[in-house]
């Protein structure tokens, strides 16, 4: 197992630094199951190259626990020591952890600067030679590979699945080690190690930057996590954004979170914070707060409903439910419903979730909505959100008393917000807290008011 690494940037030993590895030394570190050695073959101010050669031990492997029965299929004799797979990926981390990291503690700015690279992935097994295009192919990479016979001394025995693969993009350190580790592991599709939710972590942070945007992205997710259903479906929650990459790219420009996010986060964590388990989300929409819930294993039964059938289409789709295991199948039930009818599927949960929802009801039926869900219902807890009105006169294109949407049936100033609060709590027998969410101003207080009730 051999990976090139080769620059012309200049000077060319800045890539030294980058790695921590001095061009005039060889290196050996310590695998699991074996060890890697480290060296330059070139190393001028015009060009510089380092090698990454793994030397695998094959009795060790079949010898450690480690070693899984389908990465071995043919016991002593097979290629997993011979050709780029989970080992390399594993020995970059290890080997170029600081480089892959993105961190230089004595040329700091130095991670930053994208220089021309070229690599050289030596015995790669690849199932078929378009999974290269379409892995690398988008990022901007020049790709060539070299195909290998099965025996050179039989020719007519065809070609090997195995590839020695040529890279050229302008990029990064970081993101070039990035995104190689997690090709790799996708183009051979085996590891020497049980794969499990940490695995997700990994897709994640090596994917920070690029995999939302590439093409490939849930194809990218399902090879890397093996087709496993469970990992599969969280990745997709955790990973994979359903915004588009200008929305993606404007939320790192903002880094703060807007007001509807805002809303969401206080109300998720509310409802943690009541140590609830089965939550049922009034309203749902498309199921912003419900992906909160399910990525979190506190919440073991998860409801949604809304009055609009299109609305939990859109959730269905969006939190991927078709192709979810069968376990999360079980945990997530939404049905078309609306909170001014005692339906008998808003019974037995812990707590109930109301964001932005009240408002859209018609004033003289809020006592239907309150008999609804605080006397027939009966949660431990009730966690709704509305707008304040005082907020509005901030906004410029706001009239005077004229609502911020359309579909807005009325909108409380904070001393109406209490003053119902408080005639729940003593009506149903709840205690209350409320809390601001977004920037406060003075005399108008922030732009929405959530509140928690208890029993």
């Amino acid at each position: 197992m051999l990976l090139e690494i080769s620059t012309t940037h200049k000077p060319a030993t800045d890539l030294g630094f980058l790695l921590h590895k001095h061009p005039d030394r060889v290196q050996e570190i310590k695998l699991a199951l074996g060890k890697a050695h480290i060296f330059y073959p070139e190393a001028t101010e015009n060009c510089c190259s380092i090698c990454l050669l793994l030397d695998i031990n094959p009795i060790e492997v079949m010898k450690s626990k480690k070693g899984m029965r389908s990465f071995l299929k043919e016991n002593y004799v097979n290629d997993r020591t011979y050709t780029s797979n989970s080992f390399m990926s594993t020995a970059i981390v290890k080997a170029f952890g600081s480089a892959i990291n993105g961190t230089c503690h004595t040329r700091p700015e130095l991670p930053e600067i994208q220089m021309p690279f070229e690599i050289k992935l030596h015995a790669i097994n690849v199932e078929n030679e378009n999974q290269i295009d379409k892995l690398f192919e988008p990022l901007g990479y020049k790709i060539e590979y070299q195909k290998y016979d099965v025996d050179n001394q039989f020719p007519k025995w065809g070609k090997s699945k195995t590839v020695t693969l040529s890279l050229k993009k302008t990029t990064t350190l970081q993101e070039l080690l990035s995104q190689l580790y997690v090709f790799i592991l996708v183009l051979d599709n085996q590891r020497h190690y049980w794969i499990g939710n940490q695995e997700i972590d990994l897709l994640k942070r090596r994917g920070t930057g690029w995999l939302g945007s590439h093409p490939e992205k849930e194809w990218i997710v399902k090879r890397f996590l093996k087709y496993i259903p469970e990992l599969t479906y969280s990745a997709k929650l955790n990973i994979l954004q359903d915004e588009d990459v200008e929305d993606n790219e404007k939320q790192k420009k903002e880094k703060e979170p807007n007001l509807h996010q805002k809303r969401l986060l206080k109300a998720f964590q509310l409802i943690k914070n009541s140590h609830s388990e089965t939550v049922l989300d009034v309203g749902c929409g498309e199921g912003k707060l419900l992906k909160l819930l399910l990525k979190d294993s506190q919440f073991k039964k998860i409801g949604g409903t809304d009055v609009a059938f299109s609305e939990l289409q859109r959730a269905n789709e969006k939190l991927y439910l078709d192709t979810a295991s069968p376990y999360i199948k079980d945990k997530i039930t939404l049905f078309q419903s609306s909170l001014t009818y005692q339906d008998e599927r808003f019974l037995d949960y812990d707590a109930i979730a109301l964001v932005e929802v009240i408002e859209h009801i018609d004033e003289e039926r809020l006592e239907v909505f309150e008999r609804t869900i605080f006397n027939y219902a009966r949660p431990k807890t009730v966690v709704l959100s509305t707008p304040n009105s005082e907020y509005n006169v901030t906004f410029e294109k706001l009239y005077a008393k004229e609502f911020r949407h359309d579909d807005h049936r009325f909108e409380w100033s904070r001393k109406e917000f209490k003053n119902w609060c408080q005639k729940i709590s003593e009506t149903y027998n709840y205690s209350f807290e409320i809390f601001p969410v977004g920037e406060e101003k003075e005399n108008v207080g922030a732009p929405s008011q959530i509140v928690i009730f208890k029993k």
